[in-house]
């Protein structure tokens, strides 16, 4: 399989997301020529799902790249999110991060987190104005203008969902979430797939914090043709039906990326079960705090809806 041949999933209001796409966080948000890179190459091989996001700092570089590609505009589902700091200014929001991408329109727009800052930098508490679901209130509003094609969510839990879903009239097309083998997020997946949400897996290759475990290297060298860990667990994901997004500035990755291999059952069974050995089951991220007695942006696991002790361990 090329990029070429990538597969598509279908959200729900029918529009067509390729299953791989290239994340463009790169560590620390600012613009960088290496994003223009990335996603000028990425797109030279096939590719033709760009992830951004307002807090990436990045959205110009991304734009750039949109600029001087051959691709038309399009063929490009291009994905950005609504930044904890802007809850109270949606429109406003959507319209700077379109300007600095050069596009009049994104195919999906995101909330990035449930939680919300205010001018300060003060992370407001669940009750306190905006909220998630007045937050969702004024993105659904944006679709009246064609600027978005769909809107969704990201780091929401089946506790923040099942606050938000009650209220809304469009139901989020996608919930992007930290998500591979090593928090394979089983209930979550299995909630929003009765709500018709698709799951997009950030992180999807866990870092490559685990990438060498004995079974996934066996699965690979099963397969032959340099067949990489990284491919497996890609082609795991995609496989149980959710949308990856890995980032990487080298090329021979950006191909071995979208080379997905077909798992057989048995294979994909080793990989559901990986989270269950000793000292598997977390994340891999760093946005944990032990503040709180385990927090992420000021939120407790509680309130996010986090089944994890200190350090985003799983219960």
């Amino acid at each position: 399989m090329s990029p070429a041949d990538i597969p598509r999933f279908r959200l729900h209001n029918g529009l067509s997301i390729p299953a791989v796409g290239v994340g463009c966080w790169m560590g620390t948000a600012e613009e960088n020529e290496r994003v223009t890179e990335m996603v000028k190459e990425a797109l030279d091989l096939g590719y033709r799902h760009i992830d951004t996001a307002a807090n990436y700092g990045n959205e110009k570089s991304v734009g750039k790249a949109l600029r001087e590609t051959a691709v038309p505009r399009g063929d490009i589902f291009l994905t950005t999110k609504l930044d904890q700091k802007d809850h109270g200014r949606v429109a406003e929001a959507l319209d700077n991060s379109l300007a600095k991408l050069g596009v009049d329109y994104v195919d999906l727009y995101l909330m990035h987190w449930p939680m919300a800052f205010d001018e300060s930098g003060r992370t407001l508490q669940p009750d306190e104005c905006p909220t998630l679901i007045e937050t969702w209130r004024e993105m659904e509003k944006l679709l009246v203008h064609g600027k978005v094609k769909a809107i969704g969510v990201s780091n929401f839990s089946i506790k923040t969902l099942s606050e938000l879903l009650p209220h809304t009239t469009v139901t989020p097309a996608v919930n992007q979430v930290e998500l591979h083998p090593c928090l394979p997020q089983n209930s979550l997946w299995d909630f929003c797939t009765k709500k018709n949400i698709l799951l997009t897996a950030y992180s999807p290759i866990g870092k490559h914090k685990f990438a060498d475990d004995q079974e996934i290297t066996a699965i690979a060298d099963a397969h032959g043709n340099g067949v990489t860990p990284a491919q497996i667990l890609l082609s795991w994901g995609v496989q149980r039906g959710t949308v990856v997004i890995p980032k990487t500035l080298h090329t021979a990755r950006l191909r071995e990326n979208a080379e997905l291999v077909q798992l057989s059952p048995a294979e994909v069974n080793v990989l559901d079960e990986l989270h269950t050995k000793p000292g598997m089951h977390h994340s891999v991220c760093g946005f944990h705090s032990l503040e709180l007695g385990g927090s992420c942006f000021g939120w407790t696991y509680a309130q996010l809806g986090w089944e994890m002790t200190v350090g985003g361990v799983h219960l």
